[in-house]
């Protein structure tokens, strides 16, 4: 049974981070929407469509905020706590500080498996419509590409031709196995040609050893010939670095689909890190902001608490940031690059504990 001095930290609590919650949210809308505005000026469409592309995208980028939102909603609470003297109350009932924080810790790691569990796939399978929605309107719409157990697929309109191409494998700035169908503006297929390699570095490539199939016409042979497109090797790594539109069964049959093809899933390595440690994160930033408020004398403003609090918030966001860069760029391994950020914030609040009972 859940006692009552429980009961009351868990419903002010949850109260709290609720409110905040909204805050956040209101604030993302209300930035977002005019991203949105901007972004479809010049395209014929109502005003319902931007307040729509809105709420498709905010819940996934208050996803992303939600560290701080735990933060800031344990200070929140301790500050109604301190100006109720409730604080002393607790203890009078032998109530330790340590068992308030471990009471909210418990609770923010329930919560917590509930946002990564629910929340984030539900973001993400609304992000996943947004992106596709947003594409539409796109003025690159007519350059696409795709990753599929076919292996890449591009579609790449350029000097009044589509050309649809296919690789079986992608390393750095290599293709492989590559067959280039080109297409008039009304779909006619007017050449094909198969490629061993394809050196991407740039928007012209260069086709080794390909194979020219024209209409009515015999095979022809060629090497090291340049072909015009509007990727590159950059701009293809781009197009499938967000995984935020991917829930879990989705990033795991996107990484099969990585690996036969040869492409690099350190991505996604480091994102499914991110989603597995994400609980374990949001309860370190409440057994933080418990400690930040413990150890700060009560004479202390309430802003001086926020300002402090929020330094300390951006302070780690950067921490994390940082370490998966390392991460990905593969200076760090891939586990280590987002667990250590975390440990070491751990030990830090570890030190905080100590005589955290005589506070």
């Amino acid at each position: 049974m859940i006692k009552i001095y429980q009961r009351y930290l868990i419903t002010s609590f949850l109260k709290i981070l609720f409110s905040v919650f909204l805050v956040f949210f209101s604030l993302v809308i209300i930035l977002n929407i005019f991203e949105e505005v901007s972004y479809l000026k010049n395209t014929d469409t109502n005003l319902i469509l931007p307040f729509f592309l809105t709420l498709l995208n905010s819940p996934s980028i208050v996803y992303e905020t939600f560290p701080f939102i735990f933060f800031i909603s344990t200070q929140f609470l301790f500050i109604k706590l301190l100006d109720r003297e409730e604080l002393d109350i607790f203890k009078k009932v032998s109530l330790s500080n340590f068992k308030i924080i471990s009471i909210l810790s418990f609770f923010s790691f329930l919560i917590s498996l509930v946002i990564v569990v629910i929340f984030y796939n539900l973001s993400s399978n609304l992000k996943f419509i947004y992106l596709d929605l947003k594409n539409k309107y796109s003025k690159d719409n007519k350059y696409l590409a795709v990753v599929t157990e076919n292996g890449l697929w591009i579609k790449d309109e350029i000097n009044d031709n589509i050309n649809i191409i296919n690789a079986e494998r992608i390393s750095n700035s290599t293709l492989y196995d590559v067959t280039i169908n080109q297409f008039t503006s009304e779909y006619e297929n007017f050449k094909n040609i198969i490629v061993d390699e394809v050196n991407i570095k740039n928007k012209e490539w260069v086709l080794k050893n390909a194979s020219f199939s024209l209409q009515n016409s015999s095979v022809q042979n060629a090497k090291n010939v340049i072909f015009e497109s509007n990727f590159d090797s950059e701009q293809i790594n781009q197009l499938f670095s967000d995984l935020s539109s991917l829930n879990f069964l989705e990033l795991s049959n996107l990484k099969n689909e990585y690996k036969k093809l040869g492409y690099s899933v350190t991505n996604i390595n480091i994102h499914v890190q991110k989603l597995i440690s994400y609980p374990i994160n949001l309860t370190i930033m409440t057994i933080f902001g418990c400690i930040i408020m413990l150890n700060i004398k009560r004479n202390k403003s309430k802003i001086f608490h926020l300002i402090l609090g929020t330094l300390f918030s951006v302070l780690i966001y950067y921490m994390n940031y940082f370490s998966g860069l390392l991460g990905e760029n593969e200076k760090m391994p891939e586990p280590l690059s987002i667990w250590l950020p975390l440990i070491i914030i751990l030990l830090f609040c570890s030190l905080g504990l100590v005589r955290i009972n005589e506070k």
